[in-house]
């Protein structure tokens, strides 16, 4: 796991070596234990390291007989396998990220489709001139990338790009509306107006500075429902995830998990107290002095009935009001997830307790179909159904100073595509999730919360041979009895019936809305008159707005306290800060 990025010069000029220093430099977090770099005349690659596997050998970056040179940050998680099947005396190192070197050589851009794994990869072939940059089908790992006249630039986050010097951190409108209405922001474009993501499945190939080739490695199975039995279902589950929780912790080094006491979590403490001779080390958060449900007590009971060792993390108001500054700084593609906090807080407690690897249940709900909207997206409109997130975030609280031009056509856009013939109403619903909503949210949430502490987060859940099976479970094996991953909890019961998979709990939930509200007073002034918030609503209605309590009206708020804050560190320039009030009092100078 690292941090990757690099230049390649329009008209064969000569990167500047202070360019490429900047961009490693930037991304120091994402891989503490080490740099590398590449330097050609018209092309510098560069490397942070989080040694994880082949702790002796795997420095990069990475080179293979015929030329080509790599720089990837990821976990390929078959490279034993390919290791075998390739030609073992080619390998110069036990690295899990050789393996892509020599499928290139052997299949050329089709080499991706070879990988099992989350990644985020960049391969210079001297001989053809090309850069190739490749993102794993999920998602999971992060690539961006800007081309200008001087020209192509990539980095595993925004912020590198723009410390660069080749980039400027001028917002987007477009995508600032979706984020604003959404929570995130959807396809190829970002927050920032010259920065574009590489998609999930993508591969594009650069000559001369510019983007010449595009390919794209789809995940989801294309074939529709499968027509399986319960039984067999289970069977092809329990095999499934078996294998994917045994190949997601193929490391190195030490690693453990985060549990919530949900099914996706104890699903994977039940595998991973299964498949190791040690204690799985569990860490958990809970909030203390509020009305959301403290799920640490489940954890607990959990982990005494798996043999787990606890880590246990009390969050608190003042924690929040504290902490929030830094977690918006992490978040440089924005996302206004409110699990951010817990996430990047527990992530901060794995790294105490000298872990560089976590398990999370991420892509479970997608998959399985979790979520309440899978129910109503079924239905059609006649019966009560609706397109998801029909409605944004600030839609009816007049507060904004136009209407959002345009939030929904990314959304709108992914929905076409998934809508075909052979998926079911469902799988349409989770293949939309999939492309957008993961991604673009659930996973950009964990990859910053995670790195900025030098701890890689690993998804058993978002693998192609779990994929495969869940996707193409019968609707009725997703939902039943008004329960979404009916399948998965059937399966959970019969490995760990003291998870009490069937029992309905709350969703989970991030009490962000009671901790605004009792400081809405002091909060919402300062709020109101950031320059971010300025340029997008009126004063007076974002102090009403606090002023208001409410489930919508609170996660409105939310959103623009986080977005204030990440407005004044990712645009203004506002540095390090003591705590929420000390940033919107600087932010509310530069105004």
């Amino acid at each position: 796991m690292c941090g990757i990025a690099g230049v390649m010069s329009a008209g064969g000029a000569t990167v500047e070596e202070a360019v490429l220093q900047r961009l490693v430099d930037s991304l120091r977090h994402r891989g503490p234990d080490g740099e590398g770099a590449y330097t050609a005349r018209n092309v510098a690659l560069g490397q942070t390291r989080l040694a994880i596997i082949d702790l002796e050998t795997g420095q990069q970056p990475l080179y293979e007989p015929g030329g080509a040179v790599l720089v990837a940050n990821g976990e390929i998680y078959n490279y034993l396998e390919l290791h075998d099947q390739l030609d073992p005396d080619a390998f110069t190192t036990r690295s899990d990220c050789e393996p892509p070197l020599h499928l290139y050589r052997k299949y050329g851009l089709d080499f991706v489709d070879h990988l099992r794994g989350m990644y985020a990869i960049a391969l210079y072939d001297p001989i053809e001139g090309q850069l190739v940059l490749a993102r794993d089908p999920f998602g999971i790992k992060p690539l961006y990338y800007a081309q200008t006249d001087a020209g192509f630039v990539f980095a595993s986050e925004p912020q590198a790009l723009i410390t660069s010097g080749m980039v400027g951190p001028t917002v987007n409108p477009t995508a600032l509306n979706e984020l604003l209405q959404l929570q995130f922001t959807t396809g190829a474009e970002t927050v920032f107006q010259s920065i574009n993501r590489v998609l999930p499945g993508e591969s594009v190939v650069v000559r001369d500075g510019r983007i010449v080739a595009r390919r794209r490695r789809q995940v989801l199975p294309d074939d529709g429902v499968a027509d399986w039995s319960e039984e067999t279902a289970l069977e092809l589950l329990d095999s499934a995830l078996r294998n994917s929780v045994e190949v997601h912790q193929r490391s190195d080094v030490p690693y453990g998990m985060f549990l919530s006491g949900g099914v996706d979590s104890s699903a994977l403490l039940a595998l991973m107290a299964e498949l190791n001779e040690n204690p799985v080390q569990a860490f958990t958060a809970g909030f203390v002095g509020t009305s959301v449900p403290d799920e640490r007590a489940r954890a607990r009971e959990l982990a005494a009935v798996t043999g787990a060792e606890m880590h246990d993390l009390a969050i608190d108001a003042d924690t929040f009001w504290r902490e929030l500054p830094r977690i918006a700084a992490a978040m440089d593609d924005p996302t206004a997830d409110y699990a951010m906090v817990p996430t990047f807080l527990l992530a901060e407690a794995v790294k105490r307790e000298g872990l560089k690897v976590v398990l999370t249940g991420e892509g479970g709900d997608e998959l399985f179909a979790g979520y309440g909207r899978y129910r109503s997206a079924m239905r059609p409109w006649w019966q009560g159904g609706r397109r998801m997130r029909a409605r944004g975030v600030f839609d009816g609280l007049g507060v904004l100073r136009d209407q959002p031009a345009g939030w929904r056509d990314g959304i709108a856009a992914t929905e076409q595509t998934s809508e075909t013939e052979s998926l079911s109403r469902l799988q349409a619903a989770q293949a939309s999730d999939c492309a957008d909503w993961l991604p673009n949210d659930l996973l950009i949430k964990v990859d910053r919360c995670l790195m900025a502490h030098g701890v890689e987060g690993r998804t058993p859940f978002l693998d192609p041979d779990v994929a495969a099976v869940a996707f193409r479970l019968p609707d009725g094996l997703k939902i039943r009895d008004g329960l979404g991953k009916w399948i998965l909890r059937k399966w959970l019961d019969g490995v760990l019936p003291e998870a009490r998979s069937f029992e309905r709990k709350r969703g989970f939930s991030v009490p962000v809305a009671e901790w605004i509200e009792a400081r809405a007073q002091e909060i919402a002034p300062l709020v109101a008159y950031q320059p971010g918030v300025l340029e997008v609503c009126e004063p007076r209605a974002v102090e009403a707005l606090f002023a208001k309590t409410g489930k919508r009206q609170g996660f409105a708020a939310w959103m623009l306290l986080f977005y204030a804050l990440w407005h004044n560190h990712h645009v203004l320039g506002v540095g390090e800060t003591d705590g929420v009030r000390d940033s919107l009092e600087r932010g509310r100078k530069a105004a």
